[in-house]
């Protein structure tokens, strides 16, 4: 058994960084600007303590670093667009002005997409694939960046109401499938299209097993893979860990099996472990 292969995929060139995929895993840090995280909500949500998580973040050696404002947790009410980019904007103003990390921008509003690339991020990780805002693949494409297409179902406020599938690979596959084939024909280049299968979003506790279990299969789709399982719910749920903060552990394990089907960047929250669980996994898997 090894890392799953495809036909080689496009590197991609932000900045100074080169991600070469399936040379090794990439790190997406999160940084959460909000008050209302599932995981640190509030811990970051003012300049001074985001900025310092983000260096923190930085110096721990984060390949990507992922910036959102509005929560997605479960049950999460939506906020207004100003105020999504009063909380994100200075932020990344503030980050850019004294780093050269590629950012990416957690949005499904194609305006803050807008804002954010012109204020210095990167590439653009849309948790609804593209599937929020009309305006939002037309948008990737007339900006020329990255993005990353993620599989749910409903809103966050309802996703936990909609994880009734009759196959779920096969639907979460023919979504990514759908929103590559929109975002192509909307003029984004194929070879800056990332998908993400949504571990937690819309999905039951087994489905995220499912998930992992069966990740290779989404290779298919001949796209860099972005896997989040960072301190989610099906961690507690099998450590009886209330407290997210707690699960590192159990977070280490699911990233290390993700790796292993395939995921090509991680997006955690516990930066400096996930890196060391990444170099092992490599070194052990890929050839």
């Amino acid at each position: 058994m090894s890392i799953v292969t495809t036909q080689p995929l496009p590197p991609w060139q932000i900045r100074n960084s080169t991600f070469v995929w399936g040379q090794r895993t990439y790190v997406m840090g999160v940084l959460n600007v909000t008050p209302d995280s599932f995981s640190d909500g509030g811990q970051f949500n003012t300049l001074t303590t985001a900025l310092t998580q983000a260096r923190k973040l930085i110096t721990a050696g984060t390949d990507l670093l992922d910036i959102g404002g509005q929560s997605t947790r479960p049950q999460a009410e939506e906020i207004s667009l100003d105020e999504e980019l009063n909380r994100v904007m200075p932020i990344l103003q503030a980050i850019r002005q004294e780093s050269n990390i590629p950012i990416s921008i957690d949005t499904t509003r194609a305006s803050v997409a807008a804002s954010a690339i012109a204020a210095g991020a990167d590439v653009i990780n849309d948790i609804s694939g593209g599937s929020f805002d009309p305006d939002m693949l037309p948008t990737v494409a007339k900006l020329g960046v990255p993005v990353i297409l993620m599989h749910m179902r409903g809103t966050p406020k309802t996703m936990q109401q909609l994880t009734d599938y009759q196959n779920l690979i096969s639907e979460i596959t023919d979504f990514l499938q759908h929103q590559i084939a929109a975002a192509i024909a909307c003029g984004v280049n194929p070879a800056r299209i990332a998908i993400d299968p949504g571990v937690g979003f819309a999905k039951t506790y087994e489905q995220n097993l499912e998930i992992l279990r069966r990740l290779a299969e989404f290779r298919q789709l001949n796209c860099p893979m972005l896997v989040g399982v960072s301190r989610k719910s099906f961690i507690g749920h099998i450590l009886h860990q209330p407290d997210p903060q707690q699960r590192v552990w159990g977070t280490a394990a699911a990233c290390s099996a993700a790796i292993v089907g395939g995921a090509d960047i991680l997006r955690v929250h516990d930066v400096p472990e996930m890196r060391d669980v990444c170099q092992v996994t490599d070194a052990i898997w890929r050839r």
